[in-house]
């Protein structure tokens, strides 16, 4: 275990022992600007206490250092793999990558048979500018530009537009109706001005519906605005 002049550098395939890490109630998975934005928005009094982590450790040496806080270094997944995740335990996703369904997937795995599946073409003209990836994820999003950083999510309008908001995005696709196909959304709540996240609670939650009955399920990761959606199959127990 290394330690910085300010943050331990612990890494992501060990448990948490050292009080810090086990007392940390926000995990940012990311040490990009996003990461860093994370840190500087949610965490301006410097007795924080946090862990931030990143498989580079260049990025997690630029992230702001704080006394209280844990730099882990190495792959999102393997951390979460590795540590116990409480019901309010607060997850920020900051990395180019499905979180929430990543970790639903290795947690199916760990129970029975899990296939990733593209999305349905079925979903597209349910949502609103959808945009789907060569690999079957399918993003939507209320914006048709480019929302500022820091947008505070205002309840009754638009920051950009100014004009009232449209349903949100989350309660469009909790309403989802694809033959043979359940919607399991994450929502993402925002904590500070541009920083969104969930907890370990509705993760627990979201895998807790797919157990319940093998089958195809969309999973969503989604706030008021923007949401990024995956499909799979769950085959059962093994």
């Amino acid at each position: 275990m290394e330690r910085t002049s300010q943050a331990w550098m612990w890494p992501a395939e060990e448990p948490f022992s050292h009080p810090m890490g086990t007392e940390a109630k926000v995990w940012i998975l990311g040490a990009g600007r996003f990461g860093r934005l994370a840190v500087e928005r949610l965490f301006k009094d410097e007795r924080s206490t946090g862990v931030i982590v990143d498989a580079d450790p260049h990025r997690l040496r630029e992230a702001p250092k704080k006394d209280g806080w844990i730099a882990v270094r190495g792959d999102v997944f393997v951390f979460l793999s590795n540590q116990v995740l409480s019901d309010d335990q607060w997850i920020i996703p900051a990395v180019p990558i499905h979180v929430a369904l990543g970790w639903i997937v290795m947690e199916l795995g760990k129970r029975g048979v899990v296939h990733r599946l593209p999305v349905p073409h079925d979903a597209d003209s349910l949502v609103p500018h959808p945009i789907r990836t060569p690999f079957g994820t399918l993003y939507a999003s209320h914006a048709v530009f480019r929302c500022p950083d820091d947008c505070p999510e205002p309840e009754a309008f638009c920051t950009i537009t100014k004009k009232p908001r449209p349903e949100k995005l989350y309660r469009i696709l909790q309403k989802l109706a694809i033959p043979d196909y359940a919607p399991v959304v994450i929502q993402s709540r925002q904590l500070a001005p541009g920083v969104g996240g969930y907890t370990g609670g509705q993760l627990k939650e979201g895998l807790a519906a797919i157990l319940q009955r093998p089958g195809s399920y969309i999973v969503a990761t989604s706030c008021s605005c923007h949401a990024v959606m995956d499909a799979v199959c769950w085959d059962g127990p093994f």
